[in-house]
């Protein structure tokens, strides 16, 4: 009769500290890491089955935390999968680390990048007798001497542009017209320089 109570408080002190480890059953996170959420859209799913849409975080980096609302167990599998993204990034450019295992405490490391979709940026010059350039952000483009048009790095969907003159040509002064904007889907051909006399 002593020992079934010696077992029982032992089976209770066991259940305890695993609870305060946060090792039961059903108690574990599935969570991690992910860039590419500038919009609405990105969702994930865990055994191609339970999902979860990544909110778009406030700081404006397109990176965030997420975390599945629905707690797993110790010892079972996990596969997080991104389902579907918003319309400014491309699928199947999302790659992925710590993304599939066996859980045995909470799963906080999971990474998933996806890239942006990018459009070209570029125009045309008009009246250019020496090398000219141009930047856009970090972006630096010389456009020598008798060029009718020029082409910047593509620019991700939905950020903004720039285009502006870092040098004139010697002995003119040029202007751009159309450089300040924000990507859409479509490639931005229309900036125009113009340069005189």
């Amino acid at each position: 009769m002593k020992s079934s109570y010696l077992c029982a408080s032992a089976a209770l002190a066991c259940a305890v500290l695993l609870t305060a480890c946060g090792g039961s059953d059903g108690q574990l996170l599935l969570a991690g890491t992910i860039t590419g959420v500038t919009k609405p859209g990105m969702v994930l799913m865990n055994n191609g089955g339970s999902e979860f849409e990544v909110p778009v975080p406030s700081n404006g980096t397109g990176s965030t935390t997420f975390r599945f609302p629905e707690l797993i167990s110790s010892d079972d599998k996990y596969d997080v999968q991104v389902k579907s993204v918003p319309s400014n990034v491309d699928i199947t450019t999302c790659q992925y680390l710590y993304n599939k295992g066996r859980a045995g405490f909470d799963v906080t490391n999971i990474q998933i990048s996806c890239a942006f979709r990018t459009q070209a940026l570029g125009g045309t010059v008009s009246n250019l007798k020496g090398e000219l350039v141009l930047i856009n952000g970090a972006d630096r483009v010389i456009v020598p001497a008798g060029a009718t048009t020029f082409t910047m790095a593509r620019v991700a969907q939905d950020a903004p542009y720039g285009v502006s003159i870092l040098t004139n040509p010697a002995n003119q002064s040029c202007t751009v017209a159309n450089g300040v904007g924000t990507m859409g889907a479509a490639d931005v051909n229309n900036v125009t320089v113009t340069c005189a006399p």
